[in-house]
């Protein structure tokens, strides 16, 4: 991706954010975006929400996001000066789902060896605490 596209859609994520976060009430849901995909003729613009929420609340945050597409569209022709306002398209980002749930299971996983060694509270794994871990 070039240098121009990334800048792009980083504003337009910005911009995007601030106008969900201005002009929509999700009482119950916690969206924010977490990416926009601009193509190279910057005519079409993926953005991709992460909505944090419960059933099938997800898929409705995303329809009325998707609803409200052209209104989302004329704010961004307000705000980011572009020869073309790109086309919004919407999708569902779970990835911090994803990676909650691969860390649940590498907790249990790391649970069951140490009761499988036969190890006692002092030596369960506890990502947190690992000391060979270093924040660079």
């Amino acid at each position: 991706m070039s240098n121009r596209l990334a800048r792009v859609g980083e504003l337009l994520k910005r911009e995007l954010g601030r106008c969900i976060e201005r002009e929509f009430d999700f009482t119950d849901a916690l969206v924010t975006v977490h990416a926009v995909d601009v193509t190279p003729d910057l005519r079409s613009a993926h953005v991709f929400v992460g909505v944090v929420a419960e059933g099938r609340r997800q898929e409705e945050v995303l329809r009325r996001l998707a609803s409200r597409r052209s209104h989302l569209q004329s704010q961004m022709m307000k705000r980011v000066v572009l020869k073309y306002t790109p086309q919004l398209h919407f999708h569902l980002d779970n990835s911090v789902e994803r990676g909650v749930k691969v860390v649940g299971i590498l907790d249990e996983l790391a649970a069951e060896q140490a009761e499988r060694d036969g190890a006692g509270d002092e030596n369960t794994a506890d990502w947190d605490d690992d000391e060979s871990y270093s924040e660079a």
